[in-house]
């Protein structure tokens, strides 16, 4: 028995969210009945066979019978097995029911306890050398890791499996792996790469005359062609795969098929029989307590009423998805689940629920980056404490040798006054002067630490706002009516990530970026943040200026500019980098600082959301800028403009865009 994987797809691929991946066991060419199902339960009961066929038998009842119909009866059930086989020292057989715990576990999306679990039996699996059992867990063990977007220890996981079942000859692990592969460059955009590793295990089916374990296949390969907004053939591929797990009676392959299909339904513009598709796939994830599954179809519902409108059931569906996604800690549920609770609230004109759910969702966004920044000042903190602390010592130390000083000289009172006189001066001036030494460092060494400090702050913070939370403790947040917010984004990006090494494409990110902090400080506006190979800045801020609008524009036109003149360069010498659009919109915000730790100087509002509108309605090479930015610098000698009419902009419709150029 093998295992294959699902690559669930929600209804939008434009927002960042780590894809979801609904795994699960399949059957190879044979459908189980409940009268094979009851006769594996009496084999499990009858106590005068074989403790290991007992055991064998409980083991096919769980996988073929209560895990999919009845998950937390297989917990339960698994359990007994766990306990069974140790106790009649069963040690493959633990192997398996480790296995299958922990398969239970991660489908409730009880990450942890399921690589206990699969801890546990991968050590025992090595110890007896059960190789099978080894790769089995390996595979499972790189789902959980893949399906929280840790792709490198995914594929250490799946690396090792795929070893194990090359050297037994395992066709339908290598499979699995393939499947796997495939996913992997599904989720980093690379369709080619992908579908070429899907049709491998196609392959490997077909030559093992087993046509029912190509359904995951079959549904990944709709995935991919629904990306490249090829309806037609993902519809068939679902088909397929439904076809297959009808006759399986698989309920999670049932519903990821029916997924797909409500998709490509709403995408061909039949949104009623979209709806209906993706709420007999939730009834179905419901049924099977299937977390991961319901979450996935909960989004792409509430994305379709979203874009009717219909404000009310996306609030509902949204934060039941929410409420799931935090159950199995998907934070990329969780940063999509608040997005769309933005959306659906701004909608209803309740600014002040929009921008909660709005701030929760910038605060996952960044989390990881505050969390580094946090690390950097504690450590700085503990430096200087260190310093601090060795002062007071060396001071301790200091009046120690001068009271044992004073008890010498009391008990030599009738050595020559003048010899111990002269004595005692002597080692009081060598012990001030080597008190004072000391002091004299580490007062350098506590002040070169905290011009460090500050120079770090000043590095997060603008300088007005760094200057009010030393004084104050805190800085409190301001109201602005007109900033500028710039926003770029890299062309091609997620494929590159795909071909290049880590170093490379940091590297080349990191070049750009410093060339853009540094565009940033000749024109005066402040550097926001970067999330992933976005860079986000505003004019404006923290101090309101009057040319703001107009040197934002600046600013971008020479970062465009120099990302187009590196892209000549580098194409002229085989190298890479990156074409970028880039966009602006001017108005109201809210910016400051919230919290008291892993603290970051940020904006809200719903200019910000416009601004990314503008950049991803852009075009490569050009300044994209909305019409009342248009409007503020429209007579600047300065500029020259083209209006490309009304553009359609997700979540506010057709807006007046246009193109700024410097004469």
């Amino acid at each position: 028995m093998g295992i294959a994987e699902y690559c669930t797809t929600k209804l939008s691929r434009k927002k960042s969210i780590a894809p979801l991946f609904a795994v699960f066991l399949f059957l190879t060419g044979s459908i189980w009945s409940q009268n094979t199902l009851d006769s594996l339960n009496g084999a499990w009961k009858n106590k005068a066979l074989p403790d290991s066929v007992r055991a064998d038998a409980l083991l096919e009842y769980i996988n073929e019978g209560a895990f999919n119909s009845a998950p937390d009866s297989a917990l339960v059930l698994a359990n007994e097995l766990c306990q069974f086989t140790k106790k009649i020292n069963y040690s493959t057989g633990t192997v398996d029911a480790l296995d299958l715990k922990g398969y239970v576990l991660f489908r409730s999306g009880n990450y942890p306890e399921a690589l206990v679990s699969y801890k546990e039996g991968l050590s025992l699996a090595e110890e007896i050398d059960y190789k099978i059992g080894a790769a089995e867990i390996l595979l499972k063990t790189g789902y959980i890791y893949h399906d929280n977007e840790d792709v490198i220890n995914a594929l250490k996981n799946y690396e090792r499996s795929l070893k194990i079942y090359e050297e037994i000859g395992d066709l339908e692990g290598i499979s699995a792996i393939y499947n796997e592969f495939g996913s992997i460059y599904f989720g980093r955009g690379n369709h080619e790469k992908a579908l070429d590793y899907y049709l491998k295990g196609i392959a490997i089916h077909k030559e093992m005359d087993n046509e029912m374990a190509n359904s995951s296949q079959y549904v990944n390969i709709g995935n991919v062609y629904l990306d490249t907004e090829e309806y037609s053939k993902a519809l068939e591929y679902y088909q397929k795969a439904l076809a297959i797990d009808e006759k399986k009676e698989d309920k999670l392959g049932i519903a990821a098929s029916l997924s797909g299909m409500g998709i490509v339904f709403y995408n061909q513009g039949n949104t009623e029989q979209a709806l209906d598709y993706l709420e007999r796939s939730l009834k179905i994830a419901k049924s099977i307590n299937d977390l991961q599954g319901s979450t996935s179809y909960l989004l792409s519902m509430s994305d379709i009423y979203l874009d009717q409108e219909n404000y009310s059931k996306v609030i509902q569906l949204t934060k039941e998805s929410l409420s799931l996604a935090k159950q199995v800690g998907d934070l990329g549920g969780q940063e999509y689940s608040y997005e769309n609770l933005y959306e659906a609230y701004r909608g209803l004109g309740k600014t002040n629920e929009a921008l909660t759910y709005y701030e929760e969702m910038i605060a996952i966004s960044d989390s990881i980056k505050s969390e580094e920044t946090a690390i950097k000042l504690q450590q700085m903190e503990f430096s200087k404490k260190a310093v601090q602390d060795s002062l007071i010592q060396v001071e301790k130390d200091t009046e120690m040798r001068m009271r044992h000083q004073v008890e010498v000289q009391e008990k030599d009172k009738n050595r020559n006054i003048a010899i111990a006189g002269a004595l005692i001066s002597l080692i009081l001036a060598i012990g001030f002067f080597i008190r004072w030494r000391y002091v004299r460092k580490s007062r350098a060494i506590i002040e070169k630490e905290k011009n460090r400090s500050e120079n770090l702050l000043l590095n997060i913070l603008p300088a007005e706002i760094a200057e009010e939370l030393k004084e104050k403790g805190e800085a409190a947040a301001r109201d602005f009516d007109l900033v500028s917010i710039l926003f770029t984004d890299f062309k091609g990006f997620t494929e590159k990530s795909a071909e290049l090494s880590a170093a490379e494409l940091i590297g080349e990110i990191n070049h750009c970026f410093k060339a853009f902090d540094h565009i940033c400080e000749k024109y005066g506006i402040e550097k926001i943040k970067t999330i992933g190979d976005a860079y986000m800045a505003a004019g404006g801020i923290p101090l309101p200026s009057d040319d703001a609008v107009d040197q934002t524009i600046l600013a971008a036109l020479e970062m465009q500019d120099y990302m187009t003149q590196r892209f000549t360069e580098k194409e002229s010498t085989d190298g890479f980098t990156f074409k970028m659009r880039l966009g602006i919109h001017t108005g109201p915000v809210v910016a400051g600082i919230v919290g008291v730790k892993k603290f970051q100087y940020d904006i809200w509002g719903d200019t910000v959301n416009t601004a990314s509108r503008m950049e991803s309605s852009g075009a490569v090479g050009q300044v994209n800028i909305s019409q009342y930015t248009y409007e503020l610098v429209k007579d600047n000698p300065l500029f020259t403009f083209t209006h490309r009419g009304k553009i359609n902009a997700k979540g506010k419709g057709e807006v007046d865009m246009w193109f700024v150029e410097k004469l």
